[in-house]
């Protein structure tokens, strides 16, 4: 258990830091920031941000995995079989990650007139904006949150704490740029640049690795080769 809730906090992370979600982050708390005149008040709605998308994450984890887990005969069937498909879930997950199939599909919940009701909100806002953005799922945090979150929380039967630690993951980075952006507004670009380079090289770094411990797995639980 302690593995998977690493695990889950580094795959909220690495959510976090991904392309997609770190422009949106980065657009969400700028943006309640423009609202917010207190340095203290722009960490706050930081804070409420990350919340949101907590609340996002444990609610959609929540209702999948209970939801399946609640039905006797699919239950039994995934827990005789999750070990089996996570090999493979793996590698899939992993060979997007490293890029070698690429997708493109966005779900963006949010448009400039919620963006406005929002803003409108001050630092409550950003609540509403962490919970629209969080379910704006795009190739790598789809990928992330369903393709390894959902199995991982399924194999070891837990629909609430993976998912909150999870949501804890992506909020880390938004507390970092809210931080930049209420004391060091100049640096956020570069802030942004450097955060960039972190996440290829991490994202590479957690591609190989998927598709070696899915490699592992397909071998060891697929065709019971012993290494």
């Amino acid at each position: 258990m302690l593995l998977a809730m690493f695990s889950a906090l580094w795959l909220g992370i690495l959510t976090s830091i991904s392309p997609c979600p770190l422009a949106t982050n980065i657009a969400a708390v700028s943006y309640i920031g423009k609202n917010v005149t207190k340095s203290s008040r722009v960490l706050l709605a930081g804070v409420i941000y990350s919340l949101g998308r907590v609340l996002s994450y444990i609610l959609v984890g929540y209702i999948i995995i209970a939801g399946v887990l609640s039905v006797p005969s699919v239950a039994n069937f995934l827990q005789k079989y999750i070990s089996i498909a996570l090999g493979p879930i793996l590698i899939i997950v992993g060979i997007l990650l490293l890029g070698i199939i690429k997708l493109s599909f966005s779900n963006n919940l949010v448009d400039e007139n919620i963006q406005k009701k929002a803003g409108s909100w001050g630092i409550w806002g950003a609540g509403l904006l962490g919970i629209l953005f969080a379910l704006s799922f795009c190739p790598t945090s789809a990928a992330l949150f369903f393709g390894s979150l959902i199995p991982l929380s399924m194999q070891n039967n837990s629909n609430i704490l993976l998912p909150f630690i999870y949501g804890i993951g992506t909020g880390l980075p938004v507390m970092l740029f809210a931080f930049v952006i209420a004391f060091s507004v100049g640096s956020v670009g570069k802030f942004y640049n450097k955060i960039t380079a972190f996440e290829k090289w991490m994202r590479l770094v957690t591609g190989i690795i998927f598709v070696l411990a899915g490699i592992y797995l397909t071998l060891t639980h697929i065709f019971g080769v012993s290494i």
